[in-house]
This record gives structure tokens, C-alpha cells and sequence, in this order.
């Protein structure tokens, strides 16, 4: 089944590191346009993540957002750089002498100097496979939700088809008695205008005339159209750009059949047809 364009999914892993998680979502474009953000520690990820998405989503404008908060158990393990607290606090001891300051050394003053504090160092190869494999998480449910909008989609497709086929099948009713009506219709404006015509040059003009506003061509394309929308619905591949085509071809035909029409009723079934196929068109700029 199509899928749609339009989708959002996010998912969340905890672990001996900390927290991540992922946000996805998409909506509609000609091409895929990818936005990603990551956390600065995991930034040298970026390459893989946009191979991963490219792999899984063909077209859609996507804006992906990764956030990591490290364990709070990580944060709380301070190891303290001694040799450097040793340091730092002799001097402060030597510059208050310096400057007659008699104030207490204040331990705080010592743990806020830079590398007094060792932070400890993060597994960024760790926390970076977690993130690749949430990622794929992500995309998958990404991937469902668009899926569960392409089957409204197409359904809502599959209903103004069904619409169009009986269009043409009404059509193709008229269509055989149509060189009758033609001839009805010119022979009552020979005898209104009262005036003589060669019965044979007549019928050859009704030939002429019904070849000319003949739609059995237009209607057959109509309906292979058709048929290859249909299949091209339930294909499940990203067929957007095919039905796109289509919808082209579909308002093609329907041009042609309304500059041929010489009938009120005809006209107004192609009205029909023709503004069914603009809401399917719409439609379709949203399947991928």
C-alpha cells in the first residue's frame, strides 16, 4: 500500500549512560530534504544517521532531532584532580599574603577552578551505537505512521476512482448513441432552416462530424489510467511521482473530452470528472 509523506514518531532509551531520544518527523516534498540535530558529544554520528534515514525514507521534507542527558550517576561521580586542588589552593594562600586579604580559603573556590574537577569521560563508541540503533527504532515507527495515513490517503484515492470509472462507464453509453443524436439533431436545423440537401452529402457530413467528436479513444486511455493507478496504489513501493504523472494524463484526457462535447449532460459529467481528479491530484502531492 502508498504511503503518505506525513508522519511523526519518537522513542526514548535509557541505559548505564544516561537518556536519548529521538524525534522524527516529515511532511510532504518533491525530494527528501533532511534536517538532523545532534548533541554536541555526538556529533562525529551525523554521517550515518542522514545513510540510515536515505535508506528507509525516499522523499519527504524530515527534521530529526537527537537529545542526550547523561546519567545523573555519571554526574555525580567528582573525581578531583589533587595534585592540581594542592596547587590552585597554595596559591590562593599566596596571593591573599600577597594582597593582605585575611578571608578563609574557601574549598568551593577551589573545586569551580578549571581541572581541579576531572570529569569522567564519556563512551561516546557506547552511547553512539545506542543512539544508531534507537535511531532505526525511530524510523521504523516513522515508516508505520506513514504508512497507516497512506492507507486513509488511499482509500480516500481508491473512492474518487471508483467515482471516475462510473463517469466513464456512463460516458460510453452515451457515446453509442451519440452519431444518432448528431444526425437527429442536424436534420431538425436542415428542416428548421428549409432548405434542400443531398441526403448522401448529408450523412457523409454526420460521418465526418461524428469522427471528429468521437471520445472512444480518450475514454480507453481513461480507463487503462485507470487500472495502472490502481495497481500503482497497491504496489507498496514509493510511487508518488508515478501517480503524479498519471493524475497529468488523467486531466489530459478530460481537457479532450470537453472540448468535444456537444452535450449539456456530457459536459456536466465531465465537469464531475474534472474536479475529481484536481482532489486526487491533491491528494497524491502527499504519497510518496
Amino acid at each position: 500500500m502508498a504511503r503518505s509523506m506525513t508522519g511523526f514518531a519518537r522513542r526514548e532509551a535509557r541505559g548505564d549512560f544516561g537518556v536519548l531520544v529521538w524525534e522524527a518527523r516529515s511532511v510532504n516534498h518533491r525530494y527528501l530534504d533532511m534536517s538532523l540535530r545532534l548533541p554536541e558529544e555526538l556529533r562525529a554520528l551525523e554521517s550515518e544517521c542522514r545513510e540510515r534515514v536515505a535508506a528507509a525514507v525516499k522523499r519527504g521534507k524530515l527534521d530529526a532531532q537527537l537529545r542526550f542527558e547523561p546519567a545523573a550517576a555519571a554526574q555525580a561521580a567528582i573525581r578531583v584532580d589533587e595534585p592540581r586542588a594542592r596547587a590552585v589552593s597554595q596559591a590562593i594562600v599566596k596571593v591573599a599574603g600577597i594582597v593582605g586579604a585575611a578571608a578563609p580559603l574557601d574549598p568551593m573556590d577551589v573545586l569551580r577552578w578549571p581541572g581541579v574537577v576531572v570529569e569522567p569521560p564519556l563512551d561516546v563508541a557506547a552511547v553512539g551505537q545506542a543512539a544508531l540503533k534507537l535511531l532505526d527504532g525511530t524510523l521504523q515507527d516513522l515508516l508505520a505512521a506513514r504508512g497507516r495515513e497512506g492507507e486513509r490517503t488511499a482509500a480516500a484515492l481508491s473512492e474518487r476512482a471508483r467515482k471516475i470509472a462510473a463517469i466513464v462507464a456512463g460516458l460510453r453509453k452515451r457515446e453509442a448513441g451519440m452519431t444518432a443524436a448528431l444526425r437527429d439533431k442536424l436534420k431538425a436545423r436542415v428542416e428548421e432552416l428549409k432548405v434542400t440537401v443531398d441526403p448522401e452529402r448529408l450523412e457523409q457530413e454526420i460521418v465526418m462530424l461524428a469522427q471528429r467528436l468521437d471520445v472512444s479513444e480518450e475514454l480507453d486511455r481513461l480507463g487503462s489510467h485507470l487500472k495502472e493507478f490502481e495497481g500503482s496504489l497497491k504496489s507498496g513501493e514509493a510511487v508518488g511521482r508515478r501517480l503524479d504523472f498519471l493524475m497529468q494524463e488523467f486531466n489530459r484526457e478530460a481537457n479532450t473530452l470537453g472540448s468535444k462535447s456537444q452535450d449539456a449532460a456530457v459536459t456536466q459529467q465531465v465537469v464531475d470528472l474534472k474536479v475529481l481528479i484536481e482532489q486526487m491530484r491533491e491528494q497524491v502531492q502527499n504519497i510518496e
